[in-house]
C-alpha cells in the first residue's frame, strides 16, 4: 500500500469523489484509484455529491495529530520496543515498565491510540505512564501500521477485525498475552482502553475476549458492531449506530466511557450506545452527579452499580469538550487538558474489577 496523500484525498473529497478519497485513505495508490474513479463518474462525467459532515471528518483527519517526542521515563523505569506476530501479521508496541516493578504480579493496561497517533504521542498525551509509575502497573501501547490503515486507525469497522481469533483483535489480544507470558502480570487485572478508533477497538476486544480483559475504558469511541465497512463507519461516526445484542449468556464487561458533548468527529450519541451495550441485561442502580474539573470543564458523571455498590458502568459527559482525551497533556495530540483526568479515573474504575 502507498503512503497516504492527504492533499489528494482532500481534493477528491471536495470534488465529491468519495469512493476515490476513501480508497486513498485506505492506502491504495492514487494513480490506480484515479483511473478506477474515472469509470465511476455519473452521466457526462457528473461527480457524486458527498455530505458536508463527511467532508469535515476527512479534513479533520488530515489536520489532527502531530509528531511527539518520547514521553519522559522515570529513573529506574523503562519504555521498550517490542513486537508481536501471528498469522494475521505483525504489530509493534511499546511497553512501559515502572521503576517499582519488582517481579510481583501487577496489572496490565493495553492502550490503543487514535488515528494519526503513535505510542509515544498517546503516552505523552494521556499521561498514563505517570499513573503507572505512581501505582505500579505495566502499560502496553500497540502501534497501528500505515500499511494496515493509511491514517493509522485501528480497523474497528472491518468485519474481519471484530472477531475473536481473527485480524487485528487477535494481534491486540496476542500482545497482551505476550506481555503476560514475559512478565509477572495479575491475569485478573488486564484492561484495555483507547481513544476514538482505539476506543472502538477496545470495545471490540472486551466483547471478543471477556476472558482476558477484566474491564475496558472507552474515550470518544463507538459500540461493537456499529459498522461493518468504511461507509457504515462514516455513518456511525456522523449519526451513531444502535448497539448489537451480545450472543448467548456472556458476562457484562465493566466499562467506563468518556465523551465530549461537542465532539464533531464521533457523534456523542455513540457514548450512549456504548453504555447501552455494556449494561445490556444487567439490573443496575443509577446515580448522576454534576461537577466541574479543576481545569474548569463541566461534566456529568453517571454511575451504574450493583446492589452492593460496585460500579459496573460509568459514563462521563464532558460539557463543551471536543474529540480529545480528557485531562491529557497539551504536549500530545487530541487532548483536553481542562477536563477531569480520564487516565486516573479509568484506573480507579479498573481497580474495582480484579477478576473475570
Amino acid at each position: 500500500m502507498g503512503i497516504i496523500d492527504m492533499k489528494e484525498a482532500t481534493r477528491l473529497t471536495r470534488e465529491g469523489r468519495l469512493r476515490e478519497a476513501m480508497a486513498i485513505l485506505r492506502g491504495k495508490p492514487a494513480a490506480n484509484v484515479a483511473s478506477q474513479g474515472r469509470h465511476d463518474a455519473g452521466p457526462a462525467g457528473a461527480q457524486h455529491k458527498i455530505p458536508p459532515q463527511v467532508k469535515s471528518i476527512l479534513d479533520r483527519l488530515g489536520k489532527m495529530g502531530h509528531p511527539s517526542a518520547p514521553p519522559p521515563v522515570a529513573p529506574g523505569a523503562s519504555f521498550i520496543d517490542r513486537s508481536f506476530t501471528n498469522e494475521a501479521g505483525t504489530r509493534a508496541y511499546k511497553l512501559y515498565i515502572p521503576s517499582g516493578y519488582d517481579g510481583s504480579a501487577v496489572p496490565l493496561v493495553l492502550m490503543l491510540h487514535g488515528c494519526t497517533q503513535s505510542p509515544d504521542d498517546f503516552a505523552t498525551g494521556t499521561g498514563m505512564n505517570t499513573v503507572a509509575e505512581e501505582q505500579t502497573f505495566l502499560v502496553a501501547y500497540p502501534a497501528q501500521s500505515q500499511q494496515a490503515n493509511a491514517q493509522k486507525c485501528w480497523n474497528w469497522f472491518d468485519a474481519k477485525d471484530q472477531k475473536r481469533g481473527m485480524g487485528e483483535l487477535s494481534l491486540l489480544a496476542g500482545i497482551a498475552s505476550q506481555v503476560i507470558a514475559e512478565h509477572s502480570v495479575d491475569t485478573g487485572q488486564v484492561y484495555a482502553a483507547g481513544l476514538s478508533a482505539g476506543a472502538a477497538a477496545a470495545v471490540n476486544l472486551g466483547q471478543a475476549y471477556p476472558d482476558l480483559f477484566a474491564a475496558v475504558g472507552v474515550h470518544s469511541g463507538l459500540a461493537c458492531g456499529a459498522a461493518r465497512d468504511m461507509p457504515s463507519a462514516f455513518a456511525a461516526m456522523k449519526q451513531g449506530a444502535a448497539p448489537q445484542p451480545r450472543a448467548g449468556a456472556r458476562r457484562v464487561v465493566p466499562t467506563i466511557v468518556f465523551h465530549g458533548d461537542q465532539d464533531g468527529t464521533v457523534n456523542p450519541v455513540n457514548a450512549d450506545h456504548v453504555a447501552a451495550q455494556a449494561r445490556q441485561g444487567a439490573a443496575l442502580a443509577t446515580t448522576s452527579t454534576r461537577g466541574t474539573s479543576d481545569g474548569g470543564l463541566d461534566f456529568t458523571w453517571t454511575v451504574h452499580a450493583t446492589t452492593e455498590g460496585k460500579p459496573v458502568l460509568e459514563q462521563w459527559v464532558l460539557h463543551g469538550a471536543g474529540h480529545a482525551w480528557s485531562g491529557g497533556s497539551a504536549a500530545g495530540s487530541y487532548t483536553e487538558p481542562r477536563g477531569p483526568d480520564a487516565s486516573r479515573e479509568m484506573m480507579r474504575f479498573f481497580a474495582h474489577h480484579t477478576g473475570r
